[in-house]
Parts: C-alpha cells; sequence; structure tokens
C-alpha cells in the first residue's frame, strides 16, 4: 500500500502544470501545455497528453482515435477507447493482418505463376530462333523434316528427356547446314587446283 503511494506522487508533481483542474481530453491538456513557461516545459506537457489522452476531438462533437498500425480512425465514445471499443479496435486488427497475410500470398502467387509463364514463353520461343538454320544453296531444306517429325513425336511437351533430343537434332541440322556448306566449298576448291 505504501509503494502505491510512492508511484502516485510523481504523476501528481508532474501534473501541477495543467493548473487547478485535470484537462478533459487532449485538446484542453494541450491548450494548458501551451501555457508553459519553456520550451522544454511545453514539450514535456505535450508528451503528457498524448500519453494520457489516445482520441482527438472531432469538429462535429465526440472523438475519433487514430490507430497508425491500420492507418486508418476509429470514432469512440470519450478521449480514450473504453475496454469494448479498444477489444473492436482489436478484433478490425486482427482481420487487419489477415487480409494483408492473403493479399500478400495472393500477390506471391501472381507473381509465382506470372514468373512460370515468363519461363514457358521464353522456353517455347528459343526452339523456334534456334530452329532457323538457312539451307545451303543446291541443299534440300531439312527444316521442314524435322518440323513433321517434332509433330509426329508423342512426347509430352516441355519434359526435359524429350526437349534435349530435339534441341540437340536442331543443333546438329544447324551445324550441317553452316560446316557442310563450307566443307563441300573447300572440296571443289581442292578438285580445281589439282
Amino acid at each position: 500500500m505504501i509503494a502505491g503511494g510512492f508511484v502516485l506522487q510523481p504523476s501528481r508533481a508532474s501534473a501541477q502544470w495543467w493548473g487547478s483542474r485535470t484537462p478533459a481530453d487532449f485538446e484542453e491538456c494541450a491548450d494548458s501545455a501551451e501555457k508553459a513557461a519553456t520550451k522544454e516545459t511545453k514539450t514535456a506537457a505535450l508528451s503528457e497528453c498524448n500519453a494520457k489522452f489516445a482520441g482527438r476531438r472531432k469538429p462535429g462533437g465526440g472523438y475519433t482515435y487514430f490507430d497508425f498500425m491500420q492507418n486508418r480512425t476509429f470514432d469512440i465514445a470519450g478521449p480514450n477507447p473504453t475496454p469494448e471499443e479498444q477489444k473492436r479496435i482489436d478484433e478490425q486488427y486482427t482481420e487487419f493482418l489477415d487480409r494483408e497475410r492473403q493479399s500478400n500470398i495472393a500477390a506471391a502467387f501472381a507473381a509465382k505463376q506470372q514468373a512460370q509463364q515468363l519461363q514457358q514463353a521464353t522456353f517455347q520461343s528459343e526452339p523456334e530462333k534456334a530452329a532457323a538454320p538457312t539451307a545451303a544453296p543446291g541443299k534440300p531444306s531439312t527444316a521442314s523434316g524435322n518440323a513433321k517429325r517434332l509433330k509426329a513425336s508423342n512426347c509430352a511437351n516441355h519434359s526435359f528427356s524429350c526437349d534435349w533430343p530435339r534441341l540437340s537434332e536442331r543443333l546438329s541440322d544447324l551445324k550441317k547446314a553452316l560446316i557442310g556448306s563450307s566443307s563441300s566449298k573447300e572440296s571443289s576448291s581442292k578438285a580445281k587446283r589439282s
């Protein structure tokens, strides 16, 4: 009991700047704080006002409480939320966190789907770029034969075991088209020299 008396004493001493009567809300408290003699006393008094009163007076009457965690305001009956009002604010915060979590999950899922679609689109366009070898003059094109073989294949699309042989075959055809034409020129030039 004696310890409680010691705890209350400092708060009475620090609240003396309020004057003869205790302020009813933040606005009255802030008005009293504005009359403080020094800047330090004024700052300390405003800090006490913020700690003592959570709500702010509304122009039309009543009070509003700003919850910075939710970045929104709540209408309250007095200068501080009642236990019921605080419970409602806390419930709203729980719902807010649930919505944020669901929103983050949905955003992550959408980003993952977008990345997969981008990867799939890139994967589909790469073989088309690699499968464009030009036929050497006088040689039949092997690209049309490869396309027919690829369409006739029963492999599942986009599986490594099926796509690797296709890609390898296309690279071989490209190699034949590029190197094969230069080796035939070398043999024709050797024949001319002999």
